[in-house]
């Protein structure tokens, strides 16, 4: 190292000569020269004091300094063994590249190897990648070169889950080579009732250490495992995967605790693992770095794939975080783009150096986006086979990809022949997708992904309605008590459709009918309010297009629905539409509360009689099929039947109603959707009523049920033809059963009587 410094000032002594001699021949005069000679030794100490400075720095990456103190730590994440394992070109790729790490890590000669999380793809590798990851661990982990740090830390507390519960290389059975560290990641967590992972197979077989498990869902304790190699000593911490969300909540509320070393707290360099979200995903939904503990020193990020292995420095809470990145690409996304690398951390003292190493074997990607609308020199959606020219610019972009991983794959025989593409096209402005199947055919023998090497995306287009903060109803509730008692619900309504946007606009009601409809369900408990209005104004409208005689253009029926609906607003006429829906409400709640108290006057004889009848009528066997005698019975109980049927088909759909569900279970957003239901059926359920009313000849009450889903003309064949052809009845407790339908269930009568009571 001195002789190095020597040469460096006889170059810089040489190149100063030289230049006195230039200035000589140039005839300076003597006050000049005498000034330089006297500052020329100066400038020889600035050079030696620089070099002296420098020297560390550049020869930091190298062997000069790798002594009995300094670690070598390889480090890793996101391997991912398993990968499309059976895919036929890519199935490869990860146990190829897991190979080249280790085998970095041989010829660096690190202390140990230390992983992230997600050394597998799957929870529950296959037989293939697990064979092969155990395959590479013993080619590179096992050997006679000796192992110089120790471990300080109680292994029983940092091993605890293992049945082995000490570091594998101090394990007599053994011969390690090259120690691994590793954590466990979301894709291969502890899972059953033992809570056990693949990682603990490689840990029981004695191929790797793992550390970083949490017992308690609620706390955290982090006990680390304290190693010390000369002068040097390292606190490792680690935490394996945890649900983002709980892993938030315990930093949160302080449950989360890092033990640190009782003796020389400040002498030892703090080296903290994580496999967690760093990028938010939500509000809960990963990890910020201020979470964690500011005496650390370095945080090894796993879970992110895009390799960012510079450490960063956080300036609040001031420690530097790696993070490595995947070892493979599992998405076709610009954050897999970004080269791999693995790194060589050293570590002496409280000082530390990072390698980064770019990894070979990873298969080239490559991933460009085009938006179609940038280009209206060259193409426009109004042009003729304006698709040909889209599909051709598509295949140039995708050719220049392949040329660009042609020159850079030149020189460097590790790396997969076939890379990986991806063209992401915007075809917003009016554009049309093409078939990518078809396109991607004419690629198959060039690139790994032929099934998806287009993405057609499509972004939305800027609102054209006035950007207007939405009604906050919390602000509006959080007003003074005497404000919210004046509060009127169909001033909240207006205020809320003025302030929304266009596409969440009224089109067929006006702001006013609706306010005044959902007032009438609050505070008077109409329940039917919004949905008779919804139909009455669907009928005026419908009504008035025929009238207009509007042409089946969608365009043409939503100008001629705009203007009839800002015709009459403000209006007598909407006055008199809302009146006519409360009316209509009204008329239709009285004729649902009648029905129900003449239904639920006799529920309990019909219950009785149906206890009395299995004791006098023969055993009803199979499907319900009673005797010729039990029609003749009940002949006087016909004409009854009749008549309650006709009355409720006149009365319209209160006997429904009450059938199928509660008069007060009806929410606003029941209404909206029964209206909508109801909507295309109109009228037909009173049409249908008295044709459908099937008589009860066994009972003496009679029970009608209204099946609108069924035309007249079917229902009353079906009736007549069971009636004509069969020697036995086939109604029982008025139901008419069809022989076809095996799947259909005995008629019970108690159930009937169930919900009529309701």
């Amino acid at each position: 190292m001195f002789m190095s410094r020597l040469w460096h000032a006889h170059i810089i002594q040489f190149v100063i000569f030289s230049a006195l001699g230039y200035t000589y021949n140039k005839s300076l005069d003597q006050h000049q020269l005498i000034w330089i000679s006297l500052l020329f030794p100066y400038f020889i100490i600035i050079i030696i004091i620089f070099s002296v400075s420098v020297q560390p720095s550049m020869t930091s990456a190298g062997n000069t300094i790798d002594d009995e103190d300094t670690f070598k730590i390889l480090i890793a994440t996101d391997i991912h063994l398993g990968y499309l394992e059976k895919d036929a070109i890519r199935g490869n790729d990860t146990f190829v590249t897991f190979d080249e790490i280790m085998k970095q890590a041989v010829q660096n000669e690190v202390d140990f190897v230390l992983l992230g999380g997600d050394l597998f793809h799957d929870n529950k590798p296959s037989r293939k990648t697990m064979h092969s990851c155990m395959e590479v661990m013993r080619k590179y982990c096992m050997g006679d070169r000796p192992i110089i740090f120790e471990i300080l830390s109680d292994q029983a507390v940092n091993f605890s889950h293992s049945k082995f519960p000490w570091v594998n290389y101090l394990d007599n059975n053994l011969n390690i080579s090259i120690p691994v560290f590793s954590v466990h990641g979301n894709h291969d967590d502890p899972t059953g009732a033992d809570g056990l992972c693949a990682i603990d197979l490689l840990s029981c077989s004695g191929l790797l250490n793992h550390f970083g498990r949490s017992h308690s869902v609620e706390k955290l304790e982090i006990s680390p495992v304290l190693l010390q190699k000369g002068n040097t000593r390292i606190a490792l911490y680690g935490i394996g995967s945890i649900p983002d969300e709980r892993l938030y909540r315990m930093f949160v509320n302080n449950q989360v605790t890092m033990l640190r070393p009782r003796e020389d707290e400040d002498g030892w360099f703090n080296l903290f693992v994580i496999h967690q979200n760093r990028s938010k995903h939500g509000a809960t939904n990963y990890i910020p770095e201020q979470f964690l503990d500011d005496f650390l020193d370095l945080v090894v990020w796993g879970h992110e794939h895009e390799c960012k292995i510079a450490p960063v420095r956080n300036e609040q809470q001031l420690f530097y975080v790696t993070q490595p990145g995947s070892s493979v690409i599992t998405s076709l996304s610009p954050g897999e783009a970004v080269k791999k690398h693995i790194g060589l951390l050293r570590v002496k003292g409280k000082k530390m150096n990072l390698q980064k190493i770019p990894l070979q074997t990873v298969r080239q990607f490559f991933i460009q986006d085009v938006t179609l609308s940038d280009h209206p020199d060259l193409f426009s959606p109004e042009q003729p086979n304006v698709m040909l020219k889209v599909l051709a610019f598509c295949q140039e972009k995708v050719e220049e990809m392949l040329e660009e991983a042609e020159r850079e794959r030149l020189g460097n025989p590790l790396t997969p022949e076939k890379p990986l593409i991806r063209l992401r096209v915007d075809y917003s402005g009016g554009f049309e997708v093409f078939n990518t199947m078809r396109f991607s055919q004419k690629f198959v023998d060039r690139v790994a992904n032929p099934k998806d090497i287009l993405h057609f995306i499509r972004h939305r287009e800027a609102k054209d309605s006035i950007k207007e903060e939405g009604v906050d109803f919390g602000a509006l509730l959080s007003r003074p008590t005497s404000e919210v008692l004046q509060l009127r619900v169909e001033d909240l309504v207006k205020e809320y459709f003025q302030t929304a946007e266009k596409n969440v606009q009224l089109s067929l009601l006006t702001e006013q009918g609706m306010g005044k409809a959902v007032q009438e369900f609050v505070d008077k408990e109409e329940k039917d309010a919004i949905e008779e209005l919804i139909n009455y104004q669907l009928e005026k409208t419908q009504r008035y297009l025929r009238e207009r005689r509007v042409e089946a253009i969608e365009e043409k029926i939503d100008e001629e629905i705009r203007h009839f609906r800002d015709s009459k607003r403000n209006t007598t006429e909407e006055d008199e539409e809302v009146q006519e829906a409360i009316i209509r409400s009204k008329a239709r709640s009285k004729t649902v509360r009648d029905d129900d108290l003449n239904l639920s006057d006799e529920p309990a004889d019909i219950a009785m009689e149906s206890d009395e009848e299995s004791t006098s009528v023969p055993t009803i066997s199979g499907r319900g099929r009673g005797s010729r005698g039990g029609r003749d019975l009940s002949t006087s109980k016909r004409g009854r039947a009749r008549g309650a049927a006709s009355k409720s088909g006149r009365g319209g759909r209160g006997q429904k109603g009450s059938l199928s569900s509660p008069l007060k279970t009806k929410s606003i957003m029941d209404a909206f959707q029964a209206s909508t239901q109801r909507t295309s059926r109109g009228n037909t359920s009173k049409l249908y009523a008295e044709e459908i009313t099937i008589e009860d000849s066994d009972s003496d009450e009679n029970v009608s049920f209204l099946k609108c889903s069924r035309s007249k003309q079917k229902l009353t064949s079906l009736c007549s033809s069971k009636r004509g052809s069969q020697s036995q009845s086939q109604s029982l407790k008025g139901v008419c059963f069809d022989d076809d339908d095996d799947n259909e269930d005995e008629f019970d009568p108690f159930k009937g009587s169930r919900r009529q009571h309701r």
